[in-house]
């Protein structure tokens, strides 16, 4: 079973996990990781956004993140646009083998030409961005003292609010 989610770089570590290991010989990592040669291809993830979402059904705090795969090649900007559109059908309903009730499949996928500038020279490059919710924290029915707790919509004037759910009756 996947582990627990907690943060949200989570996600790019489960990310470039899976891609290592669906494209061998890709490098995947961070901008900081770029080591200025675009052969073989790089991808490089980051978070750029972080919106509040609707909490999941346990009431985990949504985290709608926008992430991005850029796609940076020494080749031509055909190659990197190639590689996008491979990347594109990887993230297509993939949760990166997260905890389902915590990990929605991506939305809003979107791939763009871009260019890639290092300190000796640009390159050519292909930007993939999308979305993907993540639910993180307690959930709702946990408290500190480990009693289940339950409420029902007709009886409470707040179902968010945790001080209004009562223990199970065990």
């Amino acid at each position: 079973m996947p582990a627990v989610l907690e943060k949200p770089s989570q996600l790019l570590t489960a990310i470039a996990e899976t891609l290592r290991t669906a494209m061998p010989g890709l490098n995947v990592g961070s901008l900081q990781d770029f080591n200025d040669i675009g052969d073989p291809p790089w991808v490089l993830l980051a978070i750029e956004r972080d919106a509040v979402g609707q909490r999941s059904s346990e009431g985990r705090i949504a985290h709608a993140l926008t992430v991005s795969l850029q796609v940076v090649s020494s080749g031509t900007a055909s190659t990197a646009c190639d590689l996008g559109c491979e990347l594109k059908q990887r993230v297509v309903d993939n949760r990166w083998n997260l905890p389902g009730d915590q990990c929605d499949p991506p939305t809003y996928i979107d791939g763009v030409a871009s260019t890639f500038g290092s300190e000796t020279r640009a390159y050519a490059a292909w930007t993939l961005s999308f979305t993907q919710t993540l639910y993180l924290g307690p959930t709702l029915l946990e408290d500190p003292l480990g009693i289940p707790k339950f409420a029902r919509t007709w009886e409470v004037s707040d179902i968010d609010d945790p001080d209004q759910y009562t223990a199970l009756e065990g």
